[in-house]
């Protein structure tokens, strides 16, 4: 006979209104490594090719990924390869035009990012009223 597991009451997102799975569900916490890894290393590969690796051009360039992919496309490099997207809690879909440009400098401050709420939203998110959720 097949074990059944207990439906969870409470999951990521919601409070917000989100989904506990699919579509516009919260993204966890390994895609979300791995796309801030994919976007780091190509800031990496980035600064290398035109600054000599120079971690604060590193940094820059890091900033201007997030912004430009954001604003343009809902989603980084690495959020786009693994179907990820950042959009707006209040009526969902595009973040706007400061949205991005705040939510990259929160990101590379770092301390924003690393401190979560109960739906998995760090900081940078719960400020600007957006989520990282799957596409």
């Amino acid at each position: 006979m097949p074990e059944s597991r207990p439906v969870p009451t409470v999951w990521p997102g919601k409070r917000l209104g989100l989904p506990m799975t699919g579509s516009r569900s919260i993204a966890r916490i390994g895609r979300r490594i791995l796309a801030l890894a994919i976007d780091w290393a190509l800031s990496v590969l980035i600064s290398t090719a035109f600054f000599h690796y120079d971690p604060f051009a590193t940094l820059l360039v890091f900033v201007v990924i997030q912004v430009v992919f954001v604003l343009t496309l809902s989603g980084s490099i690495g959020h786009l390869l693994l179907g990820l997207r950042v959009v707006r809690i209040e009526g969902g879909g595009y973040v706007g035009v400061w949205r991005p440009f705040v939510r990259a400098i929160l990101i590379a401050i770092v301390i924003p990012a690393v401190i979560w709420d109960r739906d998995q939203r760090g900081m940078h998110d719960r400020l600007l009223s957006t989520a990282l959720v799957l596409r």
